[in-house]
């Protein structure tokens, strides 16, 4: 009996331990409006699908939106869910006079033209996710279905000579139900807002993993992780779907081979695991990590020839904007390997690491005494100061040591303003202007770049953008009028082109960590958030005020500019972090 029950309850817990529990909740939502519509006498009651909804069928058969097909031509909504979603779309029917199931297409898009398209009109695709696809929908039922990131869903009845009766359209939003610890505000609601769109775009990313789109690719790529997790350290503390992806990513990479396949990105995971510990102060999780961590930190001071100059395999790449210049990624690999070995250094002297940290310290050095040839061809290489590519290998070099911050910025970063940035390298783009002390420049160019995609109808920030895009551009909420570039199939490249563009990828949230870090001030200088700096730099703003998690609770700030410039500040921290003032 004893061992039918100890038997049973090994069984049970094997069970439980392969299952899964979701942690995302769903929420439904009902369209703001409705775009366009196809058949205007073959609608009726359009407007009943702007009601809330209860997502139950009923046969009352009031409030209905009645579509009808005939031989030659059939019905069609666009509706729009207000802004940017995860999940599918719940249809409720109801009861017309034949019981047959009617079979409907649907689109979704990320902006309006794209869920007008069809597959392969310029890129439009299911790559990923399905986004167009026809299903029957039953009599009097529900139909839930559709896994993909939108905001606009047409929905074509196919059937002819048919009748749909509709009580429903609902998006099913699918997100982790998550407290926004940090916040930001000041007397810009520009900058408001974009904070706010940088934090939603990386939380609409946090599904089971930690994705980069949410529409495409819905991978776990390590390099566009980085900028995620500074927002997620910036605005929601710790969550599981961090370690959770830096975990799979490992585990599927057996050394030697590269994250992704790209060098950068093993590179990249080195370094986020230096920002998460340091931001959460997890040492347990850190020692989770010692083998493969020492075992890539070998690998890579493996790849330096006698010099130190980098010899990586693999996809050499930094991003897809820079990808053509072979020049700049020399220059940006040499300085990611510099802040690799440095961070390696500081994380194997937490580990105990000791040997292997004198090695790492040795290599670093190694490497940015053998920098100096890698700069002078990056220079040579430049026809002019924001030739494509540039902005993005200075950046590293400001940050590595390689170059004076004041020169990359002055000689490649401010140049044009927002000309030659992008979405995920602008990120570090902002960090080198701070390095400079160019605080006001970096906020003119939030203002300019990650601005315009708002001004653009934006609710999230996208996989690319161009400041030259911008040129007789339609809005990504509209119906592109004539004489008007549509932003989203007109443009895009590499991986990205026309409608495969992500219009909600997490590597473009930049701005939301560098808002909290440099001009609400909040600098994180000891594990676990254990010491803290509070270091606010407001350029032309007069005030700032916002709230910052950390393992041991929220720290709460504000800073007011008086009228002699002089900043006064409140803060409020919660019992063992130290506060630092400068």
């Amino acid at each position: 009996m004893k061992k039918t029950l100890l038997l049973f309850l090994l069984l049970h817990s094997i069970i439980a331990l392969s299952q899964q529990r979701d942690k995302r909740v769903r929420e439904y939502i009902p369209p703001v409006r409705i775009v366009w519509q196809q058949g205007d006498t073959l609608i009726k009651g359009a407007d009943n699908l702007l009601l809330p909804g209860n997502g139950q069928a009923d046969m009352s058969n009031t409030n209905l939106c009645v579509l009808r097909s005939t031989e030659s031509e059939c019905s069609a909504l666009l509706l729009d869910f207000g802004k940017e979603l995860q999940g599918g779309i719940q249809l409720v029917t109801g009861m017309p006079s034949s019981s047959t199931p009617v079979e409907v297409r649907i689109r979704f898009g990320e902006s309006v033209s794209e869920a007008m398209s069809d597959i392969g009109e310029k890129g439009a695709t299911n790559d990923h996710a399905m986004r167009d696809f026809t299903v029957k929908l039953p009599w009097l039922g529900v139909m839930e279905v559709g896994n993909s990131g939108f905001r606009f869903a047409r929905i074509d009845l196919v059937t002819p000579s048919t009748e749909l009766h509709l009580k429903e359209a609902r998006a099913i939003f699918s997100y982790r139900d998550i407290a926004y610890k940090g916040s930001f505000r000041c007397n810009d609601e520009r900058l408001n807002k974009i904070w706010q769109t940088g934090a939603y775009t990386v939380h609409l990313n946090m599904q089971d993993y930690l994705w980069d789109g949410i529409k495409r690719d819905r991978l776990v790529w390590v390099g566009d992780l980085h900028p995620e997790v500074m927002t997620i350290n910036s605005v929601f503390g710790y969550n599981e779907c961090v370690p959770k992806s830096l975990d799979l990513i490992r585990d599927i990479t057996p050394l030697p081979s590269w994250m992704n396949g790209i060098s950068s990105y093993s590179i990249w995971w080195i370094l986020i695991q230096r920002d998460w510990y340091y931001y959460q102060g997890d040492i347990r999780y850190l020692k989770k990590q010692q083998a493969y961590l020492t075992d890539l930190l070998r690998l890579l001071i493996s790849k330096t020839d006698k010099d130190g100059k980098e010899q990586l395999d693999g996809h050499r790449f930094l991003d897809w904007p820079s990808s053509e210049n072979k020049e700049a990624i020399d220059a940006g690999l040499q300085a990611l390997m510099i802040m690799a070995f440095r961070a390696g250094e500081e994380l194997c002297a937490i580990l105990g690491e000791f040997d292997l940290a004198t090695q790492c310290n040795k290599a670093a050095k190694k490497a940015l005494k053998a920098s100096s040839k890698v700069q002078q061809a990056l220079v040579s290489s430049s026809k002019e100061p924001d030739a494509p590519g540039s902005k993005q290998a200075a950046a590293l070099m400001a940050l590595a040591g390689m170059m004076p911050a004041d020169d990359a910025d002055s000689k490649y970063l401010s140049v044009n303003n927002a000309k030659g940035f992008s979405t995920f390298y602008g990120y570090y783009m902002l960090r080198a202007m701070a390095a400079a002390d160019n605080y006001q420049g970096a906020l003119d160019v939030i203002r300019r770049y990650w601005g315009a995609m708002l001004d653009l109808g934006a609710t999230t920030f996208w996989e690319d953008f161009n400041i030259d895009w911008l040129t007789d551009a339609g809005q990504i909420d509209e119906l592109i009028p004539e004489g008007k570039k549509d932003i989203h199939g007109d443009y895009g490249d590499y991986c990205y082109k026309g409608f495969r563009h992500s219009l909600c990828h997490g590597w473009a949230s930049g701005p939301t960590s560098w808002l909290s870090e440099y001009v609400l001030g909040v600098q994180v200088i000891e594990p676990g958030c254990s010491k803290v700096r509070i270091k606010p730099n407001l350029g032309d703003l007069q005030w700032v005020e916002g709230s910052f998690p950390t393992p041991k609770g929220i720290i709460s700030i504000r800073h007011e500019k008086k009228p002699d410039g002089q900043i006064e500040s409140s803060i409020k921290a919660p019992e063992g972090i130290i506060i630092v003032k400068d």
